[in-house]
Formats: structure tokens, C-alpha cells, sequence
């Protein structure tokens, strides 16, 4: 098990790498964290929604996803409140206080047990990841995730330690000396991540953190910065804010503030023929070529925000001079005539009037779609099947305009979204961008353009593939790799 000193420290990825680190050595493994608290989700192939965390974890594992691996999901609606979502489906929701109150909280222990109980009778060894803080001494006894579960599972627990937000010798030490005596036994070692530097200048602070500690340090790994492993939340999107480049095709993300699915975008960022940029800044949204509106987990909050900040009235006037305009989930709804939720089921605005670009209209449902989906493009090559998924919130139906048509058509013939002419379209379906053949639709409006940059195949898994393969020779040769095996066969 893999806790931290605190929050984005490292230890999905560190998980993510002995999930392919095991499956390199032959074993069966398979991802799991009790609870997780993120807006990036995935839909499962049975379509139950999980935290995206554990799905590419399980990708580099080389198994299925299942909502045993991550069988609590908190997904932030605002500041205070969150939708909890128990193995995969929602169940309400709930503020911070009333969540980690004791009342109830022996209900989710036993389901977060249970999820990793049928998990380890299937996969060997199973890779569980803490979250925030294993120091968090106000939460001890409500504590779901972190060293409540490493007793459970009869975990050898592993701390880690970010170096470059300093003070790491501190921030272990004190996370170690915060535990009950009992709760200390269960860490077997620590492990610093992110270094940068000569370890040459490590090494004396590591044998006294080690004397102090009387835990061996397992291994110092270094900062990365060309290899590629999906994030778990949005906190990098705002530095991908380069704005305009000559040559390519620009296509601006708005920053929305409960933006979600932000993986969405990831090969669109890998496509030689294209600069992507986030932005919520009106001036550089004129200079897009596309304008994307991504998903939300708040759409009626983030459409009120812009009709405040004027992104919403810069999207119109692009829109007007000729600029493409997609909505994706979320942005799909915000598209449309109107958004109401009559039944306040995302808080209390009642009704706004959407950005008005597509003829549909949107009214927030309590039954959550959560599904994998295969379609194809209306109107495109025959027999080519694109892959996606879908998690929303809301009903969406055309509210006239004939000459407004599907965007797509599902598997099953159902049509899906809406295109109205070829410069604004919406969709539910998340990962549409992940296939070639939307991506060149997309595109085609600009081919004039692109006739001058060179078009490279790009194909995502085998790419994915690559990275978690470098991710783990890369903490594999940082990692005291035989001492964690003794670890686990029970030696020490």
C-alpha cells in the first residue's frame, strides 16, 4: 500500500508503476483505493463509474476495470457538498461535516471491505493507494482509506514523501511520529519522490531520517518530465495556457471552475497538426480556430460563471466570425437553448438560458447515464466504429430547427448529440476525441491549413502502452525492488 505525507504527492503514479511492475514480473495484480475524491471519472464496462485513477491503473495492471477497485468515489460539487458514488452508482449528497461523521460511516467500511475482499480473492498482489495525508489526526476514527484499510488488507504500507515541494525530511518524519504505535508498525519503509539533483547530497539527510525513523529509505525517484501518465485532477491545466501558434490549428478549452474529464483532450494535445490551450481569458478564446466546452460536475454553475466573466459572450462573437464550437457532456448542455433543474438536483438555480448555439434544451434528471458506448459519426465512413463513454446527469431533446441533425448514431441506432451546419456540434460522449476519425471531422474545416504540416499516425493505446512500460522502468531502477519482494513474500 502506497500512503502519502499529504495530497499530490505521487501516489497514483507510484501505484500506477508497480501495477505494471508486477504484470512485467509475471504476477496478476490489480489497483484498489476504498475512497477517492475526484471530478475525472471512467465508466466501466458493465457502465459503473469509478475514479480515473484506478481505471489507468488497471490499464497498465493490463486487466478491466471494476468498481471494486475503487468502490467510493466523492465527486465535488462545490466547496462543501459532494456526490457520493458507491460502487459505481450515486447515492446522494452529502457536505464534508455530516460525511465524516461516525453515524453511518460503519456502513461504508463494511461495503469498501467487502470490494477489497472479492478483489484480492481475484488479483495477486493487489496494489492499494491512500489518500491525502496518513497523518490526519482530526479523522483517525473515521478513516476509510488509509491505514484503517492497510489493517484490513494486511498491508505492508509504503510512505511517500514529495521533494520538491521541500521539506520532505520533515514532512515523513512527522507523518511517522503522528501514528499510534501500533499504526507505526505497519510502515515498512518510505520512499522519496520527484527528487532533482545530485544524490550525492541526499544521501547523509536519508541515513539520518532512517536512524530517526527506523524505517529503511526504499528509494529516491527522480523527477520526470517526458513521460506521460493521464493526471487525476486538473491542477496542471492552467500552465497549458500557451496561447496562439502560427501554423497549426488552435483549439482553446474553456477553463471551466468544476471541470471534469479533462482526459478528454489528452490526444488532441498529441496531434502534430494541432496547439491546444486552456483558457478562460476572452482575448485568446477570439484567436482559437476551435473552441472546446468540456465537461462539468456543475453545469448550471459554470454557465451562470460565464455569462459573468463574458466567456460566454466572446464564444458567440467567435462563433459569429467563423469559429468551430463543440460542447462535450456538460458543455453540450450549455450549448443549448436552456438548462432547467426543477428538482434542484445540482443546487439551487432553478433555470438559465443556455449559450443558444443548438436547438436542444436540457433538464437535469436524477438518474445518472454511466456507459461504455461504441457509435459512428453521422454521415461518415461506413463500418467505422468509434468508442467512447458516457456520465451525465440530464436529459437533452431537440427543440426544433430541422435542419439540425445527429451528430452521431449509437451502436444500437439511437441517434446522439447534435450538429447544426459544420461549425457547432455537441456530444455526451466522453472520449470521442479519442478516435482518428472524429478528430480528422473535426478538423476538415481547416485542411487548407494543414496541407503544409505533415499528418502522423498517432495511435493512443500503443503510445499509452509505451509510457506505462517507461514509468516503471523508470521507478524499477530507483526502487529497492528485491527488498520490496521480501516485503511481500513475508521474508522481513
Amino acid at each position: 500500500m502506497f500512503v502519502g505525507t499529504g495530497s499530490d504527492v505521487g501516489k497514483s503514479v507510484i501505484a500506477t508503476a508497480f501495477c505494471r511492475i508486477f504484470r512485467q514480473d509475471g504476477y496478476r495484480p490489480a489497483p484498489f483505493k476504498a475512497q477517492n475524491m475526484a471530478l475525472n471519472s471512467f465508466v466501466t464496462p458493465d457502465g459503473l463509474e469509478i475514479g480515473r485513477a484506478q481505471a489507468v491503473q488497471a490499464e497498465a495492471a493490463g486487466i478491466a476495470c471494476h468498481t471494486d477497485m475503487n468502490p467510493l468515489l466523492l465527486k465535488p460539487q462545490s466547496d462543501h457538498t459532494s456526490q457520493v458514488v458507491l460502487n459505481g452508482r450515486p447515492v446522494g449528497n452529502r457536505d464534508a461535516y455530516s460525511y465524516f461523521r461516525q453515524e453511518g460511516r460503519e456502513t461504508l467500511r463494511r461495503e469498501v471491505c467487502a470490494a477489497y475482499d472479492r478483489l484480492a480473492l481475484r488479483y495477486n498482489p493487489v496494489v492499494l493507494e491512500g489518500a491525502g495525508s496518513i497523518s490526519e489526526i482530526n479523522l483517525r476514527d473515521t478513516d476509510l482509506v488509509n491505514l484503517s484499510m492497510a489493517f484490513h488488507a494486511g498491508a505492508d504500507v509504503i510512505l511517500v514523501g514529495d521533494i520538491d515541494r521541500g521539506g520532505v525530511f520533515a514532512s515523513l518524519y512527522g507523518s511517522l511520529m503522528l501514528l499510534r504505535p501500533e499504526e507505526r508498525k505497519l510502515i515498512k519503509g518510505v520512499l522519496i519522490n520527484k527528487f532533482r539533483g545530485d544524490i550525492r547530497l541526499l544521501e547523509p539527510g536519508i541515513r539520518m531520517l532512517e536512524d530517526l525513523c527506523q524505517v529503511p529509505v526504499l528509494g529516491v525517484v527522480p523527477y520526470y518530465k517526458d513521460i506521460y501518465i493521464e493526471e487525476e485532477d486538473s491542477v496542471s491545466l492552467a500552465s497549458k495556457s500557451m496561447r496562439h501558434e502560427q501554423g497549426k490549428v488552435n483549439i482553446a478549452v474553456v477553463l471551466l471552475r468544476h471541470l471534469s474529464n479533462f482526459t478528454d483532450f489528452n490526444v488532441l494535445e498529441r496531434d502534430s497538426r494541432v496547439h491546444l490551450f486552456y483558457t478562460n481569458n476572452v482575448d485568446e478564446l477570439q484567436e482559437a480556430d476551435i473552441i472546446l466546452l468540456p465537461g462539468t460536475k456543475s453545469t448550471l454553475d459554470d454557465l451562470y460563471e460565464l455569462r459573468r466573466n463574458g466567456v460566454a459572450q466572446a464564444i458567440l462573437r467567435a462563433h459569429r466570425r467563423g469559429t468551430v464550437v463543440m460542447g462535450i457532456c456538460g458543455g453540450y448542455q450549455m450549448m443549448g437553448q436552456e438548462v432547467t433543474d426543477p428538482g434542484h438536483v445540482e443546487g439551487s438555480i432553478e433555470r438559465l438560458p443556455g449559450l443558444g448555439l443548438l436547438p436542444v434544451s436540457t433538464r437535469m434528471d436524477r438518474n445518472k447515464v454511466t456507459r461504455q458506448v461504441k457509435f459512428h459519426l453521422e454521415g461518415g465512413k461506413p463500418g467505422c466504429t468509434c468508442k467512447g463513454y458516457e456520465i451525465h446527469m440530464g436529459v437533452t431533446t431537440q427543440t426544433g430547427d430541422a435542419s439540425a441533425r445527429p451528430l452521431n448514431v449509437l451502436e444500437d441506432g439511437t441517434p446522439e448529440g447534435c450538429l447544426a451546419g459544420r461549425t457547432c456540434m455537441g456530444t455526451y460522449i466522453h472520449g470521442i476525441l479519442d478516435n482518428p476519425e472524429f478528430i480528422d471531422f473535426l478538423l476538415e474545416p481547416f485542411r487548407e491549413k494543414m496541407i503544409r504540416l505533415p499528418q502522423e499516425e498517432f495511435d493512443y493505446h500503443l503510445f499509452k502502452e509505451r509510457q506505462y512500460d517507461r514509468l516503471a522502468e523508470h521507478v524499477r531502477s530507483h526502487v529497492d525492488m528485491p527488498l520490496i519482494y521480501q516485503f511481500l513474500k513475508n521474508e522481513l
